[in-house]
């Protein structure tokens, strides 16, 4: 008798990411897909990528297809950008950027073309473009607010280097036609804590973003009561109690309670028709 076992692969957990809204990073790539098709329509970019179309723009973690990847880096105000692109993608829109091709024809043997100076400058140019837009819609979704599409100045281009195994990347499927391709942004840990960070519901993000709270001292509140005289008298004394008796009191201190402790003694004082209590001292 054989017995067929199927093991179900559990999602591992990151302790970081625990109470952070991670749920709603679709919401974060669908902004971000309508950002990226709004962007490669205006004039300045379209020259580039023509009829380019992005079909899906995805969060996951950085395995083994991305990793293969020519990566390049970006400084953004976000932090520490990382973007690659496929170099079938990268060549067609080489071609009909310099008019080699028609974009019906521009898909080519990647193999047979070696690596040019010109095909490096137009990944930086691609890259410096799509990490902008991905910038600009991180800024965007904070509580300061943002910055608008296309504004590249601020994105500078520095080395290249490979993110880690279970990085956070972005994946964005492009095509034109019968050419498909994807791109990929990778995000360090201070981009993916400002994406998370714009994502959070307005209160909570009200919460965290005081950056000088109050001592926890001056924010809690309590409640304090002044007994301000007792005296002692017999059960038949308190009997014989009628409408206008008078029972006589002399005011000394008085004592400031919480709840049922004693804390303070204060002396009694009339300021504008009211009692107020005054010259606290400790109960020791």
């Amino acid at each position: 008798m054989t017995t067929s076992q199927s093991t179900v692969r559990y999602e591992v957990l990151d302790p970081c990411l625990l109470g952070r809204p991670v749920h709603r990073l679709p919401e974060f790539a669908a902004q971000l897909r309508d950002d990226l098709a709004q962007a490669m329509r205006l004039n300045v970019h379209r020259r580039y990528w023509g009829t380019f179309q992005v079909d899906e723009v995805a969060f996951s973690r950085l395995d083994g297809s991305e990793a293969r990847q020519r990566w390049l880096g970006f400084a953004a105000p976000s932090g520490q950008l990382g973007f690659a692109l496929e170099r079938k993608i990268l060549l067609s829109v080489l071609n009909y950027r310099y008019g080699r091709a028609t974009r019906a024809e521009a898909a080519v043997d990647e193999q047979a073309v070696r690596v040019t100076a010109t095909e490096e400058r137009l990944a930086v140019v691609l890259g410096q473009q799509l990490v902008s837009i991905l910038a600009a819609r991180i800024e965007s979704n904070q509580p300061a607010g943002g910055r608008a599409l296309g504004e590249e100045d601020s994105i500078k281009a520095g080395n290249g280097a490979q993110p880690g195994k279970g990085s956070w990347v972005i994946t964005v499927s492009l095509s034109d036609g019968e050419l498909q391709g994807k791109a990929w942004f990778a995000l360090d840990k201070q981009v993916m804590g400002n994406v998370l960070g714009g994502l959070m519901p307005a209160r909570d993000a009200g919460k965290k973003g005081s950056k000088h709270p109050e001592p926890l001292a001056a924010r809690l509140q309590v409640g304090l009561s002044g007994r301000l005289v007792s005296k002692e008298t017999t059960l038949g004394a308190m009997f014989d109690l009628r409408v206008g008796d008078v029972i006589p009191i002399s005011l000394h201190r008085a004592d400031v309670m919480l709840e049922e402790s004693r804390l303070f003694t204060a002396a009694v004082t009339e300021h504008k028709g009211k009692l107020c209590l005054t010259s606290f001292e400790d109960i020791e």
